[in-house]
Parts: structure tokens; sequence; C-alpha cells
């Protein structure tokens, strides 16, 4: 599959932009801050600084309102924010480091399109799905600086619908394969429902996708 094709199967599948753009100015503005609050700071806004943004009493309403359209992710109760596509404080096999904070990514596409995203230093930390190989990529906004433990490194997608939470469902099946040997086991003769990109795909496909949410 193309970048262009992928592009769009996610757009419709998770349509995080058109979500956005249907928001009212606030919440919008509150999405982004709280993009870059993950990224920038590690953490989410507090409950506090959301309602210097919003207004008193506002809060919650405007989290539930960001949470079912799956723009934010809370926690098990629906009251704290933990994370918003692509980060999240929720522990994935997908550490990042950033702007001097360790955060985690929803899945691997989520994790090498922080850097562009935030045109910022990242490292992630994962692991290959199949062998639970470690796997470390180094990046400067899109530039990939280093990969191990092989320039073959892979990220793959398995399509499928997510359920309420994107990060819950779709996102586990977007993975790290550490070489093209490992690839062939993970398709295990699966090739309808499959999506493979290289590490420069990867981040050129995730860039398309995240970036307009900070425009």
């Amino acid at each position: 599959m193309d970048i262009s094709a992928a592009l769009e199967r996610l757009n419709s599948q998770l349509p995080l932009k058109a979500r956005q753009d249907a928001l009212p100015s606030v919440l919008k503005a509150t999405h982004q801050s709280v993009l870059y609050s993950l990224a920038e700071r590690g953490r989410p806004p507090t409950m506090d600084e959301l309602e210097v943004a919003l207004g008193m009493g506002k809060v919650e309403a405007a989290l539930q309102r960001l949470g079912a359209d799956d723009l934010i992710v809370l926690d098990a109760e629906g009251k704290q924010l933990v994370g918003a596509y692509p980060v999240t404080l929720e522990q994935t096999p997908h550490k990042i480091s950033v702007n001097g904070n360790s955060i985690h990514a929803m899945c691997a596409l989520d994790a090498v399109s922080v850097a562009p995203m935030f045109d910022a230093k990242v490292t992630i930390d994962s692991t290959c799905h199949v062998s639970a190989t470690p796997i470390t990529v180094a990046m400067q906004g899109r530039e990939i600086v280093d990969v191990k433990p092989t320039a073959e490194v892979t990220v793959g997608i398995r399509w499928r619908m997510p359920s309420a939470v994107a990060a819950h469902s779709m996102c586990m099946e977007m993975v790290f394969l550490k070489d093209r040997r490992t690839v062939q086991a993970w398709l295990n003769g699966d090739t309808e429902n499959i999506a493979l990109f290289t590490l420069p795909e990867a981040v050129a496909f995730g860039t398309a996708f995240f970036r307009p949410l900070l425009d």
C-alpha cells in the first residue's frame, strides 16, 4: 500500500483531523494544548490549568466531548486525561524520550511521528513485535539519525476498525518488526489486510497524518 492510500484509509478509520475541525474553537485549542503539553512537559495539562483555559465548571464536559471523539484518552474512570494521539502516559511497548521527558507512544506509527510532528529530538525504545528484540530509533524532526539493531526495521499494520478507544484496539496492530525475515513470520501468509512501511515511509505517513492536528 502506498502512503497516500494508507493515509486515506487511516483517516477513514480514525478521522482525528476531521473530528478536531468539527470542534468549537475553544475545544480545538484545548486539544492542541494537550498535545503540546504531553510533548513538551511529558504530562497533560492539570485540571487547574484546563480550568484557567476553559472556565470554572467546564473542564469535565470538555474532556467528555474530546474523549467521546477519541481525540484524547481518559483513565478507566473516564475522569483523568492520560493521553492524546500520538502520546500517552499509559504503559505501551513504545517508550519515547522527548524534551527531557519519558512518555509512551500509542503504537509504532505514532512513535515515529512524534519527532516530525513537534520538530523535536526523540529517542524511541521499543521491541520487535515477533521476537521481542530491542529496537531503538533516534530522530531529529523528520530525519532518522540512527536505528538499531538493523536498518531493515519495518512498521507493520494489520488493519482493523477501532473500538471506542483506538489506543486500546487499532493501535495494538501497528508494530515494529526487526527485519525482513521477521516480517515474513508476522505476515504468516496474510497479505489481504496488511500494510508494511520502511522507517522513512512510516515517518512520511505519520507526519502527514498527525502534523495537521497542530495547524
